[in-house]
């Protein structure tokens, strides 16, 4: 696979005035303004390769969105060894656009008193799409989103949910080569979000379309993304498949305990309770002092065990885990 997306020490700095409270400090700053400077990004570098699935992941403030918004044409870097499809996407956006999509979880590019179809045949003009091309394309993904009758409502009277379906489909109507989704699953239930990262995932298959996808929910991370990379105080922090992050930083367990009688006292060294009923335990086990077979041992020698489960931590824990290093 050739890379679709190249970027080498990226870099971008903001400038904002910093003022006190008050009618007298907004003089004071209009006569004389103190300037102060945020460097959003500091020189970070990776490639992507047409067809991955990325996930692009980081605590609030890294510069996960300054890299979205550079890579989608919104802002211009202050450097400038970035190609997108062969493209610098904020010099050639004419063209460029042609190619991506983009969904902004918390942003609507739909008309808001208009059904969304609307919208969508807006969409097919802009982009020039033949009619026939066009109609069977909005059919099938209206079909799989399940969002026939949704797509007939005017978008201010759909729930979040809803909407975000109806971004999905417009950001693909175009067969883009590539799509940016920020917080796609944001206001889905369980079973839409299943449906939703399904889509994702068949699309990806079949028309080989790449996806760069942010979101704080871990599950789509899991469920989408075989490699991620994430971000944290502008730099990267970690780039490669998400089953490295569990091997490098997984260094405890959870276990679930069900008891047939009432618990008794718990005392194991390099385990500590994180919940205790009277018929059920929670652990959590250091794997690096104490081995899981003899805390299993520990446990059916002194309690009445009616059945355990043992799990790694969430993939949240993992990470915030790597944020403190």
């Amino acid at each position: 696979m050739t890379n679709i997306i190249h970027v080498k020490d990226l870099k971008k700095q903001f400038k904002t005035v910093k003022r006190g409270h008050g009618f007298v400090a907004a003089f004071k700053s209009f006569l004389k303004p103190k300037i102060e400077y945020k460097q959003a990004l500091k020189g970070i570098s990776f490639d992507i390769k047409e067809g991955e699935i990325v996930g692009l992941i980081g605590p609030n403030g890294a510069g996960k969105s300054t890299v979205l918004k550079i890579l989608c044409g919104l802002l211009w870097p202050d450097t400038e060894d970035v190609r997108v499809m062969g493209m610098q996407p904020w010099k050639d956006r004419v063209k460029y656009v042609k190619q991506i999509g983009a969904v902004f979880g918390q942003k609507t590019s739909l008309y808001w008193d208009l059904p969304a179809v609307d919208t969508f045949y807006l969409h097919r003009d802009l982009y020039d799409i033949p009619a026939k091309e066009f109609e069977a394309r909005m059919k099938r993904l209206i079909k799989l989103l399940e969002a026939n009758e949704i797509s007939k409502t005017p978008v201010r009277d759909l729930s979040l949910g809803e909407r975000m379906r109806c971004e999905v489909i417009q950001a693909l109507l175009h067969n883009p080569r590539l799509v940016f989704l920020d917080e796609p699953t944001i206001g889905l239930d369980i079973i839409a979000k299943e449906k939703l990262r399904d889509f994702i995932v068949s699309t990806n298959k079949e028309k080989k379309t790449t996806f760069i996808i942010t979101t704080h929910d871990m599950q789509d991370i899991e469920r989408l993304c075989d490699r991620v990379i994430i971000i944290n105080h502008g730099k990267i922090i970690y780039d490669g498949p998400l089953d490295e992050i569990r091997k490098k930083y997984l260094t405890d367990k959870h276990i679930e305990i069900k008891l047939g009688s009432p618990a008794k006292k718990f005392a194991f060294k390099g385990c500590k309770v994180l919940e205790s009923h009277e018929y059920e335990l929670i652990l959590e086990l250091n794997t690096r002092k104490a081995k899981v077979q003899n805390l299993i041992n520990y446990l059916l020698k002194n309690f009445d065990v009616a059945d355990i489960v043992v799990a790694d931590p969430p993939i949240e824990e993992i990470i915030a885990k790597m944020y403190q290093t």
